[in-house]
């Protein structure tokens, strides 16, 4: 007992060798409680009717993260009653198994976004982004006017969905004359809602990729609206 004790005496006594040991157990004590959360992760699977992003919600997404709207706005509904009254029911990992990077987070200068889909027309969408104060009396959000007039660049899908494939997003053999086609037919369809609404936004425009990712969260059916007419 006491030659044991002469062993800690000396661990305690020498600073460099105490911090080495105390480095080493708390490795392997961290390693012991994360190694079985990453192999849990990888078996996490998506649930019915999640499906990777297409081309155009890629995009969209892809926007919606360099315009930094995640700064503001959470996309996960936590188990508290409060948020599942406000927002619905609350967030699962699986349902984010797709995305690369996820968009979680809990600031909330605006609402939880988890469930926004087709809670709104398009055309809502669209006039929420070109004036938010004329939508919604005292928002702080800051109006985002360009994104109807700048052009969606999709020669760089190809690329990203080649790396979305390689992280293990399970996309199908496509060529880029599909993803291209992909892309146009769809940005076709929200554009001929959003001018049923009485909104004229050409197909190609930036906000037609954010309203289709912005429609698909929380569901997995294609981009449809009910006619809503706004004014000004």
């Amino acid at each position: 007992m006491a030659r044991g004790y002469k062993y800690f005496e000396a661990i305690e006594k020498n600073a460099v060798l105490l911090g080495v040991l105390t480095l080493v157990a708390v490795s392997f004590g961290g390693l012991s409680e994360i190694t079985p959360l990453f192999i849990q992760a990888h078996a996490v699977g998506p649930p019915p009717g999640v499906k990777p992003y297409d081309a155009l919600r890629l995009a969209g997404k892809d926007i919606y993260v360099r315009e930094g709207c995640y700064l503001c706005h959470s996309q996960m509904i936590r188990a508290l009653r409060a948020e599942t009254q406000r927002y619905g029911p609350a967030s699962t990992a699986s349902e984010s198994v797709y995305d690369r990077p996820f968009q979680w987070g809990s600031k909330r200068t605006g609402p939880d976004l988890a469930r926004i889909g087709g809670k709104y027309p398009n055309v809502w969408h669209l006039r929420h982004m070109e004036d938010p104060r004329g939508i919604s009396a005292g928002s702080n959000m800051p109006s985002y006017p360009w994104l109807s007039t700048h052009h969606l660049d999709a020669s760089t899908l190809p690329a990203k969905i080649k790396v979305q494939r390689t992280l293990g997003v399970p996309y199908g053999p496509l060529s880029a004359q599909q993803i291209f086609d992909s892309v146009d037919d769809q940005a076709k369809g929200v554009a001929k809602d959003l001018r049923a609404a009485g909104a004229y936004v050409a197909a190609d425009q930036e906000i037609v990729a954010l309203i289709a990712y912005l429609q698909t969260l929380g569901k997995s059916q294609p981009v449809t609206s009910k006619v809503l007419t706004l004014t000004p």
